[in-house]
């Protein structure tokens, strides 16, 4: 059950927290609109609650060695109940978190300010303001105590989040394998019903698929890149004609509860490849499939971006495209891996040695702007004890498969 798993989470934190000491977490204040879009709470708040509402506040303490765990939830409010819905009850929270101590937000100050009479510091989760200059609560908060509590030492909670969320427990596997398999019958609908097209009406068929089969969201913006387009990294127009003869570079994922996926596939629009995009094809598969045999534990994720890169400089070579080793940069422009979870690009420290439970992306290209040509090819890589595994092999990738795929299911 996912609620051993938040309390195992919250084991997790406490474990780095100092003596006389709290956490605090905010879910995020909620834009007023006429929806609640639940699944844009703050990552951290739901790794440890495994609740999707706003306003709450999940605190955890450690003061004399005794640790205490307690959130903070909104009342019922029968007016907000007839337009955007009930708020959970303290049974459903109890429910959902596996916290025993639930209370309403109207104590939320009067409990904090007493547990800092007693506590010399607070740690609180500084989330990146990444939409305009206003403080967000969190520093509001932390405002407030530097002028009325000086004596309090206000410290960063998110290397704590860093530390806990690269490691998956078995139930966020589950999860995240239940958002890869949906992304699988997304990319195959794709498939079927692929023909020269606006790239938007092809992504709209991952769209349906995804809702259908119960995504419960995107795991980000799908990017759908045909021919030059796909030269471009993070493509976001997905308004350009798909045409026969083309490659198109999908980048896409599903979500269920909050834990992601994240696929790339590239295919021939016309379902054959060229014997040029087969060639260019087959070179960057092959630098995946180094990656998933270096990496294991004590390797880095920048140990893996050498593997691909030392296979370009012998294949790009071979082929022609490049005379001196350094020009493997003007082809292949981006790193190789990075973690994954409850965000896309989740919180990590990119440059700790891999551990047994981690996830991380494996993701190579090559980019030949001049020959219209953009190819990745990107699977959901779980670390294990002894080497890795590759949570998406289900999803279908060689050559052989993807023709035999594509001509069995013309329409």
């Amino acid at each position: 059950m996912l609620k051993e798993c938040f309390k195992a989470n919250r084991k997790k934190i406490l474990d780095q927290m100092e003596d006389n000491s709290i956490l605090y977490v905010y879910s995020r204040r909620k834009e007023e609109s006429l929806t609640n879009e639940r699944y844009n709470v703050n990552r951290n708040y739901f790794y440890l609650s495994g609740v999707l509402e706003f306003d709450n506040v999940v605190m955890l303490t450690k003061i004399n060695g005794k640790e205490t765990e307690v959130i903070y939830i909104n009342p019922y409010d029968e007016f907000k109940a007839k337009w955007v819905g009930a708020p959970f009850s303290i049974e459903k929270v109890m429910e959902l978190s596996g916290i025993k101590d639930v209370r309403y937000l109207e104590n939320l100050k009067m409990n904090r300010d007493s547990l800092l009479n007693v506590c010399n510091t607070i740690y609180l989760d500084f989330e990146p303001n990444l939409l305009n200059d206003l403080p967000t609560e969190t520093e509001k908060l932390a405002s407030d105590i530097k002028l009325k509590k000086p004596w309090v030492n206000i410290k960063n909670a998110r290397p704590f989040f860093q530390n806990a969320r690269m490691v998956k427990h078995e139930e966020e596997l589950e999860e995240m394998k239940k958002a890869i398999h949906i992304t699988r019958l997304g990319i195959e609908n794709i498939l079927m019903n692929m023909k020269e097209s606006y790239e938007y009406q092809l992504e709209s068929y991952f769209d349906q698929a995804i809702k259908y089969n119960g995504a419960t969201g995107y795991a980000f913006a799908t990017i759908a890149a045909s021919g030059k387009n796909a030269t471009c990294l993070h493509y976001s127009d997905n308004d350009s004609i798909a045409k026969n003869g083309d490659l198109i570079l999908f980048d896409l994922g599903s979500s269920v509860n909050m834990y992601c996926s994240d696929i790339s596939r590239t295919f021939p629009v016309n379902g054959k490849f060229s014997e040029r995009q087969k060639e260019i094809y087959n070179i960057v598969l092959e630098a995946q499939r180094k990656v998933f045999e270096a990496a294991k534990p004590g390797v880095t994720i920048r140990d893996l971006q050498q593997v691909v890169i030392k296979h370009y400089e012998v294949e790009l070579k071979r082929i022609g495209l490049i005379k001196d080793p350094k020009e493997v940069s003007k082809y292949y422009y981006h790193g190789v891996s990075h973690h994954i979870g409850l965000d896309c690009h989740d919180l990590s420290d990119h440059f700790a040695p891999l551990k047994d439970g981690d996830v991380i992306s494996n993701e190579p290209g090559l980019y030949i702007e001049e020959e219209g040509i953009g190819i990745r090819i990107e699977d959901d890589m779980l670390i294990t004890e002894d080497g890795s595994f590759n949570l998406s092999g289900e999803i279908l990738k060689t050559v052989e498969e993807i023709e035999e795929f594509m001509e069995k299911n013309k329409r």
